[in-house]
């Protein structure tokens, strides 16, 4: 495994990220569990959830297992840089009540001390916001976080599907108060197909010193060979992937993809996760297997060097939006 600092911080974590959410939906307890061993086995130190993860009325259950599995021992807990999100309403479906949700310094109190009861653990490595929220000033907010730092039970702070200029509000308003870090990572929807971070949030994220966490670096499945897989195997994509397959132009640059892929002899699924690996700014994609071949697969992708001619091929079937303000000011 290869690791790099997150952000601007000191922190080294691992070039791929665990991605947890479909603990509990789709892989049960002990599968995760052997998905995490596996993944600490390769390396990777960085691991990802979300109080809210579960869903429905399992809401908390993901945190649950991670819990239970770092409550094995054995150094787990120890070896593991733990990040985990906040913004969700906890409460039960159709039970919602006022000061559940969002980033209110009451709700983020409640929901720290809740998550590191589920995460049988005291201090989150990394605490994220889920969702920017446009009621709280950031006042509020790092005032609720410093006293969180200061307790121990949360070390940095990041953002999840923030734009730049929250991004810069954000660490600037932090700056303004002096002793808070501000944020260090910033997650967003970030991959070949879908590259519109590139116009404001990796910028922001850059100029500010935030490590880029992409989800969803295979965009619903639809960059991990979905085309090849129907032809071969008879799997219908689902989901996101099948909404975009629909789309006679996204089904041709897919098309496109694959073959030059295929021309090439290396996975999509890989060639996807690597070629974010060579993007300014990122420090890890979140990778979310459901088994642990899917893992293995994400593994390899560390290892892949894309050639130039590569690079550039998939420039061309999907290009970037290109360098900001020119790309939208002429």
């Amino acid at each position: 495994m290869k690791y790099t600092q997150l952000g601007r911080t000191g922190l080294k974590v691992s070039r791929l990220v665990l991605g947890t959410m479909n603990f509990g939906p789709q892989t049960d307890e002990a599968g995760s569990h052997a998905i995490m061993d596996a993944a600490l086995d390769a390396g990777i130190n960085y691991f990802d959830t979300a109080n809210v993860y579960g869903w429905g009325e399992n809401k908390g259950r993901t945190e649950e297992i991670i819990g239970n599995w770092f409550a094995k021992g054995g150094e787990r807990r120890d070896k593991v840089v733990l990040a985990t999100k906040v913004y969700g309403n906890m409460a039960a479906d159709g039970d919602a009540w006022p000061n559940h949700d969002k980033l209110s310094a009451l709700n983020i109190r409640r929901a720290v001390d809740a998550s590191l009861k589920r995460l049988r653990t005291d201090y989150i490595d990394v605490y994220q916001f889920h969702h920017i929220d446009r009621r709280t000033p950031f006042e509020e907010i790092w005032q609720a976080v410093d006293v969180l730092v200061q307790q121990g039970k949360i070390l940095y702070v990041g953002s999840s599907n923030f734009p730049g200029y929250k991004i810069a509000q954000a660490n600037e308003i932090a700056a303004r108060r002096g002793g808070t870090i501000g944020l260090v990572s910033e997650q967003c929807l970030y991959n070949l197909a879908e590259r519109r971070a590139e116009m404001e949030v990796i910028p922001a994220a850059q100029e500010y010193g935030l490590g880029v966490i992409p989800w969803s670096p295979l965009q619903g499945g639809l960059l991990g060979g979905v085309i090849k897989k129907e032809v071969e195997g008879g799997r219908r994509a689902s989901g996101r992937a099948a909404d975009s397959l629909a789309n006679t132009t996204i089904r041709a640059q897919v098309q496109s993809y694959e073959d030059l892929l295929d021309k090439h002899g290396i996975e999509p699924g890989e060639a996807a996760l690597a070629w974010l690996l060579t993007r300014p700014g990122v420090t890890g994609p979140i990778v979310g297997p459901r088994t642990a071949a899917q893992l293995d697969s994400a593994l390899r992708a560390v290892e892949l060097e894309l050639s130039d001619e590569l690079l550039t091929g998939l420039d061309e079937i999907f290009p970037g939006p290109g360098p900001s303000p020119e790309a939208f000011a002429w």
